[in-house]
C-alpha cells in the first residue's frame, strides 16, 4: 500500500507504532518495522541520554529496515535535558524523530540539518498547521478515543481527521479509535497517509508488558476507559480502575495535583506494566482496546491489517459502486 508518507520514508505499509512511554524499546520497535510498519523508540524511555544510544544501537542490530525515535517534550515531572537527548539522536544516525509534547520548534533547525523527517503528533487542527509552518513533514493528529492525552476540544476522529487533511498540505496520520484494517481504509477515505496506534501494538507477542495486562485489554470493551486530570488541564484516557475513579472522585471534589500524585506516581505504573495488576497503578489505553481480540506479533499484526483493508477496498467498495 502505497501512500505519499510511505514513499517519502521508504516503508513498506502506511502504519506506525506509535512512540509509547516505556513500551517503545528497540524490540517493539525493531519488531513493527521489520514487519513493514514503522517502528518508534520512545527516547525517555530511558533514563539517560547515553542508554538512549545504546538502545538506538541496539535497534539498528535488529532490523535494517527505517525505524524512529519519539521525543515527548514538557510533560515528565522530573528535569529533562532534552538537548542531550536531541544530541543523542543526531550523533546515532537517527533519520527519522516523532515530537509529541510541546512544539518542536527549538529542535527542529538541527533535525533538518542532518536530514531528519520529523513527525509530529498533536490534537488539534490549530497545532497541525503551526507544524506544519515550522517545517514539520508528517502531523500525525489524535482524535478524542486516542489513549494518553486526547487534549481539551473532544474533537472524535470522523471530523477531526478530515479537518486536518482539509486544511494541511503534508501527509497527515489518522490516530486514536484505530486497531484494524477498517481503521486503516476509514483514515485513507478521509484524506490520511496512514495511520498511527499505540494501544493496539502495546497488545503484541513482543510488546513489553506483562501478559496479565494485554489479557484485560483483550477483555475490555469500549467503555473501559476513563478521563482523568480534566480539571488540571491534562485530559488523560486510562484503562478504567480503581485508581482511575479514585482520581476523578478527588477531581470532584476539588481536589489538587498533589492530592492524586502518589496514586497515578510511575512506580505504581510500574508495578501494574511489570506485574500484571491492573489495580495496581495507571494504566493508558484507548477505546479501541474494546476492538482488540487477540495477542498477535506484530508481523501478524500488520499483515492481518493490511489484508483486511485491502479486501474492504476491492471487495465490499467494489460490490457498492457497482449496484
Amino acid at each position: 500500500m502505497k501512500t505519499r508518507f510511505t514513499q517519502l520514508l521508504g516503508i513498506e505499509t502506511p502504519i506506525v507504532c506509535g512512540g509509547m512511554m516505556r513500551v517503545g524499546t528497540a524490540g517493539l520497535a525493531a519488531a513493527a518495522s521489520n514487519a513493514g510498519a514503522l517502528g518508534v523508540m520512545t527516547a525517555l524511555t530511558q533514563p539517560t541520554p547515553e542508554g538512549l544510544t545504546a538502545e538506538i544501537e541496539k535497534c539498528r542490530s535488529l532490523t535494517d529496515k527505517p525505524f524512529a525515535v519519539n521525543l515527548t517534550v514538557g510533560v515528565v515531572a522530573t528535569a529533562v535535558n532534552y538537548d542531550d537527548y536531541v544530541d543523542a539522536i543526531i550523533d546515532s544516525g537517527v533519520k527519522i524523530v516523532e515530537t509529541a509534547g510541546r512544539s518542536p520548534e527549538p529542535f527542529m533547525e538541527r533535525f533538518k540539518a542532518n536530514g531528519i523527517k520529523v513527525i509530529h503528533k498533536c490534537v488539534a487542527v490549530r497545532h497541525a498547521l503551526k507544524a506544519e509552518r515550522i517545517g514539520v513533514d508528517v502531523v500525525s493528529i489524535d482524535g478524542f478515543e486516542c489513549a494518553g492525552h486526547p487534549g481539551e476540544q473532544d474533537v472524535g476522529g470522523l471530523v477531526l481527521f478530515p479537518a486536518a487533511t482539509q486544511a494541511l498540505k503534508i501527509p497527515v496520520l489518522a490516530s486514536g479509535g484505530i486497531a484494524d484494517g477498517r481503521g486503516l481504509v476509514a483514515a485513507l477515505a478521509l484524506g490520511c497517509e496512514g495511520i498511527n496506534m499505540g494501544s493496539r501494538f502495546m497488545v503484541t507477542q513482543e510488546a513489553p508488558i506483562h501478559e496479565g495486562i494485554k489479557q484485560k485489554i483483550v477483555e475490555m470493551d469500549e467503555n473501559q476507559t476513563r478521563l482523568i486530570f480534566r480539571t488540571y488541564k491534562n485530559t488523560a484516557r486510562v484503562y478504567r480502575n480503581g485508581i482511575a475513579d479514585k482520581v476523578a472522585e478527588i477531581e470532584a471534589a476539588g481536589g489538587e495535583f498533589s492530592e492524586v500524585h502518589h496514586l497515578v506516581s510511575g512506580a505504581n505504573q510500574e508495578k501494574a506494566w511489570s506485574t500484571g495488576d491492573i489495580e495496581a497503578g495507571m494504566v493508558t489505553v484507548g477505546m479501541c482496546g474494546g476492538l482488540i481480540n487477540d495477542i498477535p506479533t506484530c508481523e501478524e499484526l500488520v499483515r492481518n491489517i493490511v489484508g483486511e483493508a485491502e479486501k474492504i477496498i476491492n471487495d465490499r467498495f467494489a460490490r457498492i459502486v457497482a449496484g
